[in-house]
């Protein structure tokens, strides 16, 4: 059995994962403990701070985040964040490299000091982009998608005709050869996936999205009867 510390850890670390109230039997089952123990381990949780709601019967769920000292990072989060930082280091997006490289720095520096030459030692890379490849459009779809604002674009499809459109824009996909938009489209009146190399002009409009991002990014991810994304 793991150690009691390692448990709770990974006690937290499933109750972050959920969205909605679990049994305590599932959880119990999870982490290999009995439902008692698993009893404890969550009134252990409590008694240092964490915001679990629910009680035995009825579910569990982590109503608030708190604190957990970069210590508990074990070795395959730590290669996790290192490789996902350093892909969008070599990214096509060049605001998001810069803010990766920041990220990686404050990461650095509130980790203890016998495991910061961690960071630098792990053994996964992300190839490098090819020079002046940064793509100022991204920026300004994550924008959009943040702001939650309306865009204006000028696309051309497949066979290179290009189109007028006013999209609402949910989410921004990476991919290793080309970036992708999601978004509802007003002229076709559906969902849509935009190729950013595609887009031969945009402009982020003043206007906002007629519902919240969140509500059209799950009618999207409903509509395609895609899985949560976490």
């Amino acid at each position: 059995m793991a150690k009691r510390s390692e448990r709770l850890l990974a006690l937290m670390q499933s109750l972050r994962r959920r969205r909605r109230p679990v049994s305590g039997q599932v959880l119990a089952d999870e982490l290999g403990v009995s439902l008692r123990s698993l009893y404890r381990d969550i009134a252990t949780l409590k008694s240092m701070g964490a915001a679990v709601g629910g009680e035995a019967g009825l579910g569990f769920q982590l109503r608030a985040d708190y604190f957990l000292p970069p210590l508990t990072f074990t070795n395959e989060e730590v290669e996790a964040l290192v490789l996902g930082l350093r892909t969008l280091v070599q990214g096509p997006d060049d605001e998001m490299s810069a803010t990766a490289r920041d990220v990686s720095s404050k990461l650095s520096a509130v980790l203890p000091a016998g495991r910061r030459d961690e960071l630098e030692a792990v053994g996964l890379f992300a190839m490098p982009r090819n020079a002046n490849s940064g793509d100022p459009r991204l920026g300004q779809m994550r924008r959009a998608i943040r702001e939650e604002l309306q865009v204006s674009i000028q696309y051309r499809d497949a066979a290179g005709a290009p189109t007028d459109r006013i999209v609402y824009p949910i989410a921004l996909g990476y991919f290793r050869d080309r970036q992708v938009l999601i978004a509802w489209c007003t002229l076709r009146m559906d969902w849509r996936q935009f190729r950013i190399d595609r887009v031969d002009s945009l402009a982020v409009l003043s206007s906002h999205l007629p519902e919240p991002r969140r509500t059209l990014f799950h009618r999207w991810r409903t509509a395609f009867k895609l899985p949560d994304i976490g």
